[in-house]
């Protein structure tokens, strides 16, 4: 106590630091509210021993916190990652899936190796004649047919010579390149242990395997891996990625297989000049064209201006394959492909049967989309290969006409 008898606090030490008082400064709305004590008051006459239970009338409403939009993004982010992670698993089982029901045989022949994408490997993607029973094409028993769709040696009650290649094309992927040669199929060549005729009876004698052994004899190449188009994943699969687009120099018109109203399962094509949009049943039966008829109303079509060849046939398969990948690859496509992504994911392996399996054919979409879309190359479609006519109506191809082809094919 002071001497004049007023009490004050005592004097500190002269060793403790003095300390300093500041006065915060009042809030612009402070003077319009009072001081909320309603929350203290609520946990101070709550004892902290006391359970909580949610409904408790002691316990205050729970605050709620505010929408964080860094916590939204980092959710909507980790989805979108598990439906692309979701996409790929399902690309590679379906994948290996398809990968098991390649021929012993045929898988023996080939010289590749898994790692497609650093490298450039070549292809073989092989189409036959032969269609799943019931689809008009003939009569073929479901034995007989999954035989050929394995690429499988003909044994019985099948038969050799039953069922041919229908599409053999050259794809050369990896390395930052992508590009295509098609062999039309009534190319004449000699075939390992039969006599010299038509390319696309070594499939008819020995399945996939004499095959790739006659177009490495007949190219002077390797052939590094094989597909073998499966026609019902092929249409699923254009289906999947919502049909493609091609574009057609003039009206063409068609029946395959007796058209639509054939009552053998056939389709009618009626295209006009320009793009067309197919889905996958069209887009396979445009890809299997080989004679073409007079399309209705005014203006020229295929077949007023000379009809339709191998050749046209081979660069409208060619097509049909830059359709799927122009599809895959678009970004303005992005995002119906990322919605669709499992259901692509799943349906584009079972388009083939082929030795590339998880690990490999995804590369070969990746090398699809970096190496870009080369034009169409047909063996024999140009003047200065000097092509001839060959025995029973094949196509003679000297070997100035495939060191070139493979030369383009090769090295670009």
């Amino acid at each position: 106590m002071s001497p004049d008898g007023e009490q004050r606090p005592p004097e500190p030490p002269d060793n403790q630091p003095e300390y300093k008082v500041y006065r915060s400064r009042r809030g612009l709305f402070s003077r319009l509210k009072g001081a909320d004590l309603s929350g203290l008051r609520d946990r101070a006459s709550f004892p902290s021993w006391r359970p909580r239970k949610r409904d408790d009338p002691g316990l205050p409403p729970p605050r709620r916190g505010r929408v964080n939009p860094r916590r939204v993004l980092k959710w909507v982010g980790l989805a979108a990652l598990a439906w692309i992670l979701i996409s790929l698993v399902a690309f590679g089982v379906s994948a290996q899936i398809q990968s098991f029901k390649l021929s012993g045989e045929a898988g023996k022949t080939l010289h590749g190796n898994p790692f497609l994408l650093p490298s450039a490997q070549t292809i073989l993607v092989l189409g036959t004649d032969a269609r799943p029973p019931g689809a008009g094409d003939g009569n073929t028993s479901e034995e007989c047919f999954e035989q050929q769709s394995k690429g499988e040696k003909p044994h019985k009650p099948c038969y050799e010579g039953e069922f041919r290649a229908d599409t053999l094309m050259l794809v050369r992927a990896g390395g930052g390149t992508f590009r295509k040669l098609s062999i039309p199929r009534d190319t004449y060549a000699e075939i390992p242990g039969n006599a010299p005729t038509k390319i696309n009876a070594a499939f008819a004698y020995g399945g996939a395997a004499l095959q790739i052994k006659t177009i490495e004899q007949f190219l002077g190449i390797q052939i590094d891996h094989v597909a073998i188009v499966d026609f019902t994943g092929f249409e699923d699969l254009i289906d999947a990625v919502g049909g493609v687009k091609v574009n057609v120099p003039h009206k063409l018109c068609a029946d395959i297989s007796g058209g639509a109203g054939g009552g053998q399962g056939g389709v009618t094509l009626r295209l006009h000049k320009g793009e067309n949009t197919l889905d996958g049943e069209k887009a396979l039966a445009y890809s299997r064209v080989r004679h073409v008829s007079e399309c209705p109303g005014k203006g020229k079509s295929v077949y007023s201006l000379g009809g339709y060849d191998d050749l046209d046939r081979e660069r409208a398969q060619q097509e049909v394959i830059n359709g799927i990948k122009g599809r895959l690859t678009d970004p303005l496509r992005l995002p119906y492909n990322f919605l669709h992504g499992p259901i692509i994911g799943w349906e584009a392996p079972k388009a083939f049967v082929s030795d590339m399996g998880f690990f490999t054919m995804p590369q070969l979409i990746l090398s699809a989309a970096i190496g870009g879309s080369s034009e169409a190359h047909v063996l024999c479609s140009s003047p200065k290969e000097h092509c001839g006519e060959g025995p029973e109506g094949s196509i003679e191809a000297p070997d100035s006409a495939r060191r070139a082809a493979v030369h383009k094919l090769i090295d670009g």
